[in-house]
């Protein structure tokens, strides 16, 4: 039976649009990091590079490649883990709204594996990638598990330049039932696609850690 996240773990992926609390699982992901504007070049390098290398592993079959404990399944959806440079924080602890630091974020980007994907098949896929794709962030993409633990989350709806509204919204949540956000930095799940979704119509899954008061 074919894996659908969308339906095997729609708590994990697909929450209201109001907050809530959750115990996050520890997960097997490739990732990518770098710093800078999201709306870059580079990064949608780093995006791609991903992209090719999930699908490259889905595939596999296909091209005859043997992978033990194989089974169908959905490719994930891209996530990112978003913070502030030092620099960056600095700035914006003088005032100056995140959404004006783009230049000065670092992020580390991600798509979630199947458990039957390991560092030896990742070597192998990756060879056969970058022949074809010949893009250098393909090299430095690596398979790690991520435990991200306790964590509040929601549906945001909208530009992600307004997602500060909702990051309100679930710390005041997270006081309120005797929690407090634990890092600055937050996790973006992205369940639609900018360069066919309008910004008002953008739905993305956004979450932090957090810690018992």
């Amino acid at each position: 039976m074919k894996y659908e996240w969308r339906k095997k773990d729609k708590h994990l992926y697909l929450p209201k649009a109001t907050p809530t609390i959750l115990n996050i699982p520890p997960m097997r992901y490739l990732t990518i990091t770098g710093t800078g504007n999201p709306n870059s070049e580079s990064f949608s390098q780093c995006v791609a590079a991903l992209y090719a290398l999930s699908y490259g592993i889905k595939m596999s079959p296909k091209k005859g490649i043997i992978i033990p404990g194989y089974y169908e399944y959905t490719v994930f959806p891209l996530e990112g883990k978003w913070d502030l440079t030092t620099e960056g924080r600095k700035l914006h602890d003088t005032g100056i709204s995140i959404v004006k630091l783009k230049d000065n974020l670092e992020y580390k980007v991600m798509i979630r594996q199947p458990d039957f994907v390991d560092n030896d098949m990742l070597d192998m896929i990756r060879e056969t990638v970058y022949k074809k794709k010949k893009n250098e962030n393909i090299l430095e993409v690596v398979l790690e598990t991520i435990d991200e633990g306790l964590s509040c989350q929601m549906l945001h709806q909208g530009s992600y330049d307004n997602e500060p509204e909702s990051f309100a919204k679930m710390e005041k949540y997270c006081i309120e039932n005797g929690y407090i956000r634990w890092e600055q930095s937050h996790k973006e799940i992205y369940l639609s696609d900018p360069s066919k979704v309008a910004p008002e119509r953008l739905k993305t899954t956004i979450r932090f850690k957090i810690k018992s008061t």
